[in-house]
């Protein structure tokens, strides 16, 4: 494709209507109801797609009375305050026909010249970042100055809309099959998690009771939780090429990017994580996952969990199992920042079943924990694709139809 063939644009020529958000008074807490139109949030805009896992909602007449604040198919929405740099369009198949954006967003409708999901994946690269923060202010909570205004004001070079369809096809085709693992890994884990209530819990097999060649014990019994390090004391040597620090935002956003912190790889290897692991982070916001993010350090105020006895499901679950009343715990002791004390890992029960219950349960549960981290891995992999393209194909560095 010759760049002959892509024109540069004001964003207000590309534009059919763009607004912010209502402001913070008419839409409050109260207003939420357990149905009705979805309100976004910053847990929505992640990645390039809305994500629809979760939302508030207000009633039919409480969005209508918001006006232009309702967004709808097609539409781009994007953060200008608290995490910058979100944007993401609401594809035709999204579950709901509207949604209300937050007071911290505002909405975007194209014209004819570009379709929303080039838009988006524009705005995802490095070059698109870059313009679409360059008016961002980070004191106090960070935020876009002017943003409906100064957005309107970007410049982007774009090819024709055949091109434009073209290019998509190719991203969306690896976020297809990046959502597919996704929805794939949600039924996995709800397997697993509906077996381990079956044997654990309900001990169901055996009428109602454990069996009385089971045990009982503690998470402390069945894995070693390693905390990790002060990162900080351990920082790469000149000669030392670093490796990303996993601290509690990169396990929640199930990556390390460019903005983490970096560490000696020369640290003791029990600090060191590799896909697969058992991480649970059991101070600020507590949770459990299995890290797929590739290799890093481990850093304090995470538990690294491992067990020479046992498989990972086994220790994976019952984790996950006893973490509901961990984050009780850790919001009732809370004074600056909520957490929970390694006691609490000797008071946290578990099940041991005779070694003949653990292989029958084992063979199982183990295949559905095996295939969610291979797809979990997988999907670093279509990731790391995709990014790799994205800037290519955004400035015609790389020619379509070759």
């Amino acid at each position: 494709m010759s760049n002959s063939e892509w024109k540069e644009y004001e964003m207000s020529e590309l534009i059919e209507e763009i607004s912010m958000g209502p402001f913070g008074s008419n839409i409050k807490v109260e207003c939420f109801t357990d149905s009705g139109v979805p309100v976004l949030n910053g847990s929505n805009l992640v990645g390039f797609r809305l994500n629809e896992d979760s939302f508030n909602y207000v009633t039919e007449e409480k969005a209508t009375s918001l006006g232009k604040a309702n967004a709808y198919r097609g539409d781009i929405v994007i953060t200008h305050r608290g995490t910058l740099g979100q944007i993401v369009y609401i594809p035709q198949n999204s579950k709901y026909s509207r949604y209300v954006i937050s007071q911290s967003q505002f909405r975007v409708r194209c014209n004819e010249k570009v379709i929303p999901e080039y838009l988006v994946y524009y705005f995802h690269s490095r070059l698109g970042q870059h313009k679409l923060l360059s008016n961002a202010s980070q004191v106090g909570v960070p935020s876009l100055a002017r943003p409906t205004s100064t957005f309107q004001k970007l410049t982007i070079s774009i090819p024709p809309v055949a091109k434009q369809k073209e290019i998509v096809k190719i991203l969306s085709s690896l976020d297809d099959k990046i959502e597919l693992n996704n929805a794939i890994n949600r039924n996995l884990e709800e397997q697993a998690q509906a077996l381990f209530k079956s044997w654990f819990v309900d001990f169901a097999p055996f009428g109602g009771e454990m069996p009385a060649d089971w045990k009982t014990g503690s998470l402390s019994d069945i894995a070693d939780y390693l905390n990790g390090l002060a990162m900080q004391k351990f920082r790469p040597k000149d000669d030392e090429v670093g490796l990303s620090v996993l601290k509690i935002k990169e396990l929640r956003q199930g990556f390390a990017g460019e903005d983490a912190e970096l560490c000696s790889p020369s640290i003791k290897s029990e600090y060191i994580v590799n896909d697969g692991d058992v991480i649970f982070s059991w101070s600020g916001s507590l949770l459990v996952d299995l890290w797929c993010g590739g290799k890093c350090g481990l850093n304090q105020h995470l538990f690294k969990v491992t067990s020479e006895h046992y498989d990972k499901w086994f220790y994976y679950m019952w984790t996950k199992h006893h973490l509901d009343r961990f984050i009780f715990l850790a919001a009732d002791k809370a004074t600056t920042m909520g957490h929970i004390k390694r006691e609490e890992l000797d008071k946290a029960e578990v099940c041991i079943p005779s070694d003949s219950d653990y292989n029958k349960i084992s063979s199982a549960v183990k295949p559905l924990i095996d295939r969610l981290i291979a797809n979990k891995i997988e999907n670093r992999t279509l990731s790391t694709m995709r990014d790799e393209l994205l800037p290519k194909l955004m400035s015609g560095e790389m020619e379509l139809g070759c």
